[in-house]
Order: structure tokens, then C-alpha cells, then sequence
């Protein structure tokens, strides 16, 4: 599995997304996942689904150093305090001593940024988290914690797939070498109905969800955490890994319409 190098941690490029997954399904597909080769497991607080997570790790039984586990805390929970219970807790509920990567899951319409990002260095430093990071942060506000505040921010996971484009955020990031983290990566399932994506994926010999994931994954810098419970699924999107797109298809899946955002709750920031 190719990884991203980012802020001291290699970052799998391709991670199973578990929102949704919870109780006995969400411990097997954790478990299926890991052993179908799967390293980077994505969860959060705000999930209710932490200990399915931690035992579904269990059960495997791998090397902890082999693991990426991403999780995240809720954007009422963002001063530094608040912030440290919220992880302890998240550690208690996966069964582990620290995650390797810890972000503010959405930026607070009224946070105090300096301090949250000052929260999350401090959680790094005592190594409650090998790296920190956000999601949900439009251009602007990503920098202003990366130049204004100078946070070592290892990632920035975002809603992206071939309906939403992020081309001035992307651009930002990757010239800070910063990787975009792309969520609901295959539109919910919405690909699969689309006509020009049925076209490439007959081309391909895949599905159109696999096309898209390929789409993310041959860009440079990004990495996707696609939700999969089925043990099907799951290797499907590990399939998506050896499509190999010319550049007729990327023209073709370029021409789609960006504009389609399936994520944006009431409390979701200003995205321009």
C-alpha cells in the first residue's frame, strides 16, 4: 500500500471509513478489513462506534506499530481541556495508547482557532497522538493554521469525489505538502448510475465506484477513506488500486460537474 509521508507518519493512501458501522458489524468489518491488508482504519468520537473499532483491532491481533488509526473530536469539544478528555476517552474506547492521527472533525462557527490548534500540539507532544490534523476546513481557515499559527497540520480530510471539486484547496495543500484526505470518495454510491462512468468502467473492466476511487488515487498527494462493510466491498476498493487511467479518462471524468456536496450540515463552515 502506497502511503503519504506527512509530519513525521506514512499515511495509507487508502483507509476504510467506518461512519455507520457500529456494535458486532462494526467490529467484523474493521477485522475483515485488516485482513484483507487493510492499515489505516478512520473513526471518531462522534461515530459512537470507538470499541467496535478497538475490537475489531484486537481480533487482529497485528503489530500496533503496522496501524494507522485516525480519529477525531467534535466541534463542541474544541477548547484544550475539553479536548484532552475527548481523546483520553477515544483511547479508552479503542483500547489503545495513542492513535496516530487526531482532528478536529469540524471547525466551531465561534472557536478560538489559536487555542485549539495549541490544544492538539499538546496532545502531540505528550504522545496521545503521533500527529494532528483537521477536517471540514475550508481554504481560508486552513491558512490561518498553517501560516498564521504555524500548527503542524499532517492532513486536512475534506468531502472530495469526481461531483465536488477542490482544486484551490488541493492546490494549497499539496504546496504545503499537506494531504487531502478524501471523504464519502465514492459519492455515497451515486456513481454507480451514472452513464459516463458506466462507459469508463466497461472500458476498465470495473464498476463505476471503482473508477471514481481510481480518479482520487492516481492525484497526487491525496488518499481516500472510503466506508465499506462488506468484505466484497472492501476488496473492491482495494481492486480500485490497479485501474490505471489514460488521459482521455481523466478528461472525461474532469468534464463531469463539480459543484454536487452531499456533506453540509447547518453548523458547516463558509466552503468559498
Amino acid at each position: 500500500m502506497e502511503t503519504l509521508d506527512t509530519q513525521g507518519i506514512a499515511l495509507p493512501r487508502l483507509g476504510l471509513g467506518t461512519y455507520l458501522l457500529k456494535d458486532a458489524a462494526g467490529q467484523a468489518a474493521v477485522e475483515s478489513a485488516l485482513a484483507l491488508g487493510y492499515r489505516h482504519i478512520d473513526t471518531a468520537a462522534m461515530y459512537d462506534n470507538e470499541a467496535a473499532v478497538g475490537a475489531g483491532i484486537a481480533a487482529a491481533g497485528l503489530p500496533r506499530a503496522e496501524l494507522h488509526v485516525t480519529t477525531k473530536v467534535w466541534y463542541d469539544q474544541l477548547a484544550p481541556e475539553a479536548m484532552r478528555r475527548s481523546l483520553e476517552a477515544s483511547l479508552a474506547r479503542l483500547g489503545l495508547g495513542y492513535v496516530d492521527l487526531f482532528l478536529i472533525h469540524w471547525p466551531a462557527p465561534d472557536m478560538d482557532l489559536p487555542a485549539a490548534m495549541a490544544g492538539l500540539a499538546a496532545l502531540k507532544e505528550e504522545g496521545l497522538t503521533r500527529a494532528i490534523g483537521v477536517s471540514n476546513f475550508p481554504l481560508a481557515l486552513l491558512r490561518r493554521a498553517v501560516e498564521e499559527i504555524g500548527a503542524p497540520v499532517a492532513c486536512n480530510q475534506v468531502e472530495y469525489h469526481v461531483y465536488l471539486g477542490q482544486k484551490p484547496l488541493l492546490d494549497y495543500q499539496r504546496g504545503k505538502g499537506i494531504p487531502l484526505v478524501a471523504y464519502s470518495p465514492v459519492a455515497q454510491g451515486k456513481l454507480e448510475a451514472d452513464p459516463v462512468l458506466r462507459d469508463l468502467a466497461d472500458k476498465h473492466e470495473a464498476t463505476p465506484s471503482q473508477i471514481g476511487l481510481a480518479w482520487l488515487l492516481d492525484q497526487k498527494g491525496v488518499a481516500a477513506i472510503p466506508k465499506a462493510g462488506r468484505r466484497e466491498s472492501q476488496q473492491a476498493n482495494l481492486d480500485a488500486l490497479r485501474i490505471r487511467l489514460d488521459d482521455e479518462d481523466r478528461l472525461i471524468i474532469g468534464a463531469l460537474p463539480k459543484t454536487r456536496r452531499l456533506i453540509d450540515p447547518a453548523f458547516a463552515p463558509a466552503w468559498d
